[in-house]
């Protein structure tokens, strides 16, 4: 049996305690550690400088694990150490899992299943309309730009817009009720046809565009079984769509129906249009694509149509995509879809509250400066710096206690920081000071360079010490920052040998702006 992995987790002051409680849980025949402690309070602040000047490695350490949040370069510091060094989770609570101790490593990046987004008003549109169109679908995740037809609504530049959506490299299917419109659309290069009924099934033997068959009605299968075994003896490429139905119009005996298909002609290529559902159920569509994206898996079907025309379904693309890979990657893990992240997770989280009420209690102890914290528990918003601390679960009810009426910005920022916080509360949602909540994939992540600081805000009299004019000249002179004075590094080994602490020199002074560190050279 190989010897245990040596980790070595790099943190701060605060965070210490908490970490220490988690690493002793690892389990000792695969993981020995050691804390070293850069003698910093928030281990989020900590820079690439004070960590090579201040962190010392153990005899035997293997590999470096940062905090989530630090903004240090790993490569750099890997070069530094001679150690793989890497950023772990953003919270200590999900190290275990972080560390590969759920059962699975997590790979979301690969999926079998192909989006068409349909272009519902494509024949109102210009083709440069429809190219725009067509490539921002692309970005969100589809595969084919569908071209959907109207009915008795003219489209003479079909054409053309096929050929600036191929022209740009992007797959097309055209979609009309129209055999006219159809015959065109191939003509001009379209990849795909909806939708092929037995009766307008000559068109797949006049193009090499694939059709798409579907019953005359939607239950009507012997006419889908007589298309799909006509093309079956052509020996030509196709899909099969049984058509999904809305609820209380058929959508029971619809799901049934894709059943059957898939068990009478278990290697064909399917496709379910989920439009139906998403955009003919008013409930939030993230929940309903992800139960729909299910089946499909399930039925090994690898196409899906999809719509977006109602604003609850502005994200279907999205979606659909962050759907297609959750499942893929259960399905390969012969699991469950749970614990493949957080981007089936709009307005919930998993473990929302990665403190508790006394953990908070604890870290608001050891504060020294007049700097708000907030923090949510189960027990509601806790707000706190070194001379209050106090819980509750109204934003606004907060401002009394505060002391920043004279302080127009802070109590912008607080305003902000709080009314978030409450948000977190109210919905059960992870809330981090100074970061906005993460809505899964019903909304776009800000994109960050995570080896640097935030920049800081556009005024520095936002930030969140008590330094309005009313303040007194302790706690202006405490807005040197809170780690000046902080206390030496120290390195804790779990089940290996001590370490000397690390006794070089303290790091440079800073503030808080915004929640965000710039030093006292102007740096961030």
């Amino acid at each position: 049996m190989s010897a245990p992995e040596h980790l070595v987790f790099i943190t701060g002051k605060l965070a210490h305690a908490r970490l220490e409680k988690v690493a002793a849980t690892l389990p000792a025949e695969r993981f020995t550690w050691s804390i070293a402690d850069a003698g910093v309070k928030v281990a989020a602040l900590m820079t690439e400088e004070i960590i090579k000047r201040r962190v010392q490695m153990p005899d035997g350490a293997t590999r470096i694990v940062l905090p989530g949040r630090c903004r240090a370069n790993p490569d750099a510091l890997a070069q530094h150490f001679g150690l793989p060094v890497e950023r772990g989770p953003d919270e200590i609570v999900d190290l275990p899992a972080y560390l590969g101790l759920t059962g699975r490593k997590v790979d979301l990046s690969r999926h079998d299943l192909r989006i068409f987004s349909e272009i519902v008003d494509a024949s109102k549109m210009t083709p440069d309309q429809i190219l725009a169109k067509g490539l921002d679908l692309a970005r969100r995740g589809a595969d084919v730009i569908d071209l959907g037809g109207l009915p008795d609504t003219a489209f003479p530049h079909l054409e053309d817009s096929v050929r600036a959506l191929k022209g740009a490299g992007l797959k097309v299917s055209v979609d009309s009720f129209s055999l006219d419109e159809l015959t065109r659309g191939a003509r001009a290069g379209a990849d795909y046809l909806l939708s092929l009924n037995e009766e307008r099934l000559d068109l797949a033997f006049e193009t090499d565009a694939v059709p798409i068959l579907v019953p005359m009605r939607p239950d009507d299968l012997p006419s889908l079984d007589r298309a799909i075994e006509r093309m079956e003896q052509a020996g030509r490429p196709y899909m099969a769509d049984p058509i999904l139905e809305p609820i209380h119009f058929g959508f029971v005996d619809s799901i049934v129906r894709y059943r059957e298909i898939r068990a009478r002609w278990p290697n064909i290529e399917m496709m379910m249009g989920t439009g139906n559902l998403t955009e003919l159920t008013e409930a939030d569509s993230l929940g309903v694509t992800a139960l729909l994206v299910g089946m499909c898996s399930e039925l090994a079907i690898r196409n899906v149509l999809i719509v977006q025309v109602s604003n609850h379904t502005r994200r279907t693309v999205e979606e659909h995509d962050a759907a297609r890979r959750v499942m893929y990657a259960a399905r390969e893990d012969a699991a469950l879809p749970k614990g493949y992240g957080r981007d089936l997770l709009a307005l919930h989280d998993k473990r929302p509250f990665v403190q508790t009420p006394d953990e908070i209690a604890a870290l608001a102890a050891e504060v020294r400066d007049p700097n708000y914290r907030i923090a949510v528990a189960e027990d509601g918003i806790h707000v706190y710096n070194r001379d209050r601390h106090t819980t509750g679960t109204d934003a606004m009810a907060f401002f009394p206690e505060l002391s920043v009426e004279s302080d127009g910005a802070h109590a912008f920022y607080l305003g902000g920081e709080l009314t978030k916080a409450e948000t977190a509360f109210r919905l059960g949602k992870r809330y981090v000071q100074d970061e906005p909540l993460d809505w899964g994939c019903a909304a776009d992540r800000t994109q960050e360079d995570t080896t640097a600081f935030k920049a800081a805000g556009p005024t520095k009299a936002a930030h969140t010490k008590h330094s309005g004019p009313k303040a007194s000249a302790a706690e202006r002179a405490a807005a040197a920052g809170p780690e000046q004075g902080a206390s030496p590094p120290e390195t804790e080994t779990g089940r290996g040998s001590e370490a000397e602490p690390d006794r070089l020199s303290e790091p440079k002074s800073g503030r808080i702006v915004c929640g965000r560190l710039v030093t006292d050279e102007g740096r961030s």
